[in-house]
């Protein structure tokens, strides 16, 4: 049984946290400018965590050491939204906030858009920015470089995990999936009928928003959706073919999921927790909701592959500055950055939301230790993401993603083949990264 975190505990925790040293220079800086700052800051709210309570109380404790800088969050409601609130107010000459959370994958648009400035010459000029930046965990870091610069900050990281309700398993004989087989027959052994309605469904894999969640599958089955520069796809390979078509067995052969397309992305962390569903694809970002509140014992995996292996892909959000700003607004939105992401409240943000401490000194805390010992869950997540794969980042993501999401929903619902609906979406995913090759 899981031991219960409260809420106002962790809230508490992260509120006091440490201030955080962010190099002499900058807090030399800090204290002697008298110029007085105000930073606006966007952050997405739709994510299962109470991240406007954690950055109300991020802006006071910076307060304190910096007097002179006014922290005001914006809030909005997902990372597109956030992305939306800074394209239209830079294209449309406004004041646009002066730092944002956005998706680790947008860096190329919004570079090539000039919406965001780089943050390498403002780091080199701090002490001690080498060891700050070699203290990320390097999967997360992978985003944050473009044209040799780097553009933001990981903040809001997760990864795709399967969450389990180990006591179903239990009693029903079953251990936890080591391949796609068993992890099949698992959905299939949990889903629970009484006539023609399902009372509880074997595994929800949330299709809504399709390529993050899909992308472990393929790996799974040996290939990833995106090559290792930023102009190239694999969507028509045998393997992403395979993928979807189990993706699809999982309702037709096996009946343990719901048909089609699954747009049901806020729904699965409730049904789960009901114990309406056994199994569910989801974000490592619901991890603290789901530990404080699951009455059963919560497992979590990665995807398994075909015959052996897990996969995953990070995800999630990124600190990123945009462009415009003074000399003033760049090197106090600089120590804000920096704050935010330090070990101490990478830790305690990673308590109270369930999302990945981004950097090791976080996670050798006694804060994240302590956790982790509680919470095994912690521990397996952190080991998931040491093996993940490259996200979908790529030049002119926004189209190419479209395209991508566009087919593969046509083939689960079953509008085209997987083959028919691949073969499409590498042609115009083709046609819409030639300009950038």
């Amino acid at each position: 049984m899981i031991k219960k975190i409260g809420l106002t505990v962790l809230m508490t925790a992260v509120l006091v946290a440490g201030v955080f040293a962010s190099g002499q220079q900058e807090k030399k800086a800090a204290e002697d400018s008298q110029e007085e700052v105000v930073l606006k800051v966007a952050y997405p709210v739709a994510v299962d965590a109470p991240v406007a309570d954690i950055l109300n109380g991020y802006a006071t404790e910076f307060k304190k050491t910096h007097p002179n800088v006014t922290i005001e969050p914006v809030y909005a409601g997902g990372y597109t939204d956030v992305k939306t609130m800074i394209q239209t107010s830079i294209d449309g000459g406004g004041d646009a906030p002066e730092l944002a959370v956005m998706l680790a994958t947008d860096v190329y648009d919004l570079a090539n858009a000039q919406y965001i400035e780089p943050l390498s010459d403002l780091l080199a000029n701090m002490e001690g920015s080498d060891a700050y930046l070699d203290d990320f965990l390097p999967v997360f870091l992978e985003n944050s470089y473009y044209q040799d610069k780097l553009w933001s900050l990981p903040f809001q990281r997760s990864a795709v995990v399967a969450y389990y309700n180990a006591d179903l398993f239990k009693a029903a004989g079953l251990s936890e999936p080591k391949n796609l087989q068993e992890l099949a027959d698992a959905a299939q052994a949990l889903t629970v009928r009484e006539g023609d309605s399902v009372t509880r469904w074997g595994i929800e894999w949330p299709t809504g928003w399709p390529y993050w969640v899909f992308q472990p599958l393929a790996m799974a089955f040996g290939k990833n959706i995106v090559g290792a520069d930023d102009t190239t796809v694999y969507f028509n390979e045998p393997e992403v073919i395979d993928a979807i078509n189990y993706y699809n067995d999982l309702s037709a052969k096996y009946q343990a999921t719901p048909a089609g397309v699954q747009g049901t992305w806020g729904n699965v962390v409730p049904n789960f927790l009901s114990g309406n569903t056994a199994i569910i694809v989801q974000t490592s970002g619901s991890l603290s909701k789901i530990l404080s509140n699951a009455d059963f014992e919560v497992g979590v995996m990665g995807i398994p592959g075909k015959t052996s292996g897990s996969y995953s892909v990070p995800g999630g959000g990124n600190i990123y500055m945009t462009s415009g700003l003074s000399d003033a607004e760049k090197r106090a939105a600089l120590d804000f950055a920096v704050f935010m992401t330090s070990p101490e409240n990478a830790a305690q943000f990673s308590i109270a939301t369930g999302y990945i401490a981004t950097s090791k000194s976080a996670f050798s805390s006694d804060a994240m230790k302590a956790y982790s010992a509680e919470h095994p869950q912690v521990a397996k997540i952190k080991d998931i993401l040491a093996d993940a794969g490259k996200e979908l980042a790529i030049q002119n993501l926004g189209q190419v993603r479209s395209i991508f999401h566009n087919y593969i929903q046509a083939a689960f619902n079953g509008e085209m083949t997987a083959a028919e609906a691949m073969a499409k979406a590498q042609e115009e995913a083709d046609a819409a990264l030639a300009d950038f090759k």
